[in-house]
């Protein structure tokens, strides 16, 4: 998603934004005050979800999107329209605020497993993708792997086969996913895109919680392209994030991502994170908290593989 701001621009750098909505109980008090803290439309459409993991999903990362707008580009909360693209991707709808002279800001918003994350940059292109390590539900992992070969290159597969145990290989399996999709969210690109032209090249260091990785490489079409950088980082021991940051277009305040900073790890932000900005768009609806507390936390399969780590 992408945003020219002319209200306020504050020096940003990087923004690595986490929060666990698997593990967030909501209070009947917080739900309900979250639900007035986003748009009607989004508010119907979170309310549809058949499950609370996510329904939960769905509004941290609403949450997380207008804390952005609101503390990065200094828009009032109450001023933030977020809209929807023809292929369902949120953007800030508000005429008088958008301007191309200013600065350039690209942010992107994944949510899997137990986890939504935020990323964002100035003047590069952005993409992020976060995937959980978790084992297929019903099929075996060779069964898995092999409906899912056209995704991968021959050189991939072969790092991902080679990584030990079943487990070990899912975790690459993943990692190489998320690296994947990072990019294709960065481009914007939808599910026409052949995922063999893009392999990624992994970094010969361990990824470790506590710091992120800049060294993965990707080749397009078989050549390497030297003007993307990817970081990777995990969460905890099965969540791994893929950040890619690339050009963004002929903007004349673009920036060459070979100039952005170190990387910086993800913060975990709690609920009172989300909404210290925030302020009610519309009147408290206490039939909505009803219908969340009666939804299932998530379908029985993804139950019992959660509660059999």
């Amino acid at each position: 998603y992408v945003i020219c701001a002319s209200r306020l621009c504050l020096p940003m750098g990087s923004v690595r934004w986490a929060f666990r909505c698997g593990s967030w109980t909501p209070s009947r008090c917080d739900w309900l005050f979250a639900a007035r803290c986003i748009q009607r439309e989004e508010k119907d459409r979170i309310g549809q979800f058949v499950f609370a993991k996510d329904a939960k999903s769905a509004m941290a990362g609403r949450l997380l999107l207008r804390r952005f707008v609101c503390e990065m580009m200094g828009v009032p909360w109450s001023e933030i329209r977020l809209e929807r693209s023809p292929r369902g991707k949120p953007y800030l709808a508000a005429p008088e605020i958008l301007n191309p002279r200013y600065n350039f800001l690209s942010f992107n918003l994944s949510h899997q497993g137990d986890y939504a994350v935020l990323a964002a940059e100035q003047r590069v292109q952005v993409g992020v993708d976060i995937m959980k390590n978790t084992m297929p539900g019903s099929t075996s992992v060779p069964e898995f792997f092999r409906i899912m070969t056209r995704q991968f290159t021959a050189y991939e597969w072969s790092v991902i086969q080679s990584a030990g145990s079943e487990h070990q290989q899912l975790a690459a399996f993943y990692r190489h996913w998320a690296l994947k999709e990072s990019f294709i969210k960065a481009i914007g690109t939808g599910l026409g895109f052949n995922l063999q032209r893009v392999e990624f090249h992994l970094s010969s260091e361990s990824l470790t919680q506590g710091r992120a990785l800049r060294q993965t490489k990707m080749h397009l079409d078989e050549e390497e392209e030297e003007d993307w950088i990817f970081e990777e980082s995990l969460l905890d021991v099965d969540h791994h994030v893929a950040v890619a940051l690339g050009p963004a277009g002929n903007l004349d305040s673009a920036h060459h991502p070979s100039s952005l900073p170190p990387p910086t790890i993800f913060t975990l932000l709690s609920f009172s994170d989300l909404i210290a900005s925030a302020s009610p768009l519309t009147e408290e609806d206490p039939a909505y908290w009803d219908s969340f507390k009666m939804k299932a936390e998530a379908p029985q399969r993804q139950r019992e593989t959660h509660t059999s780590r």
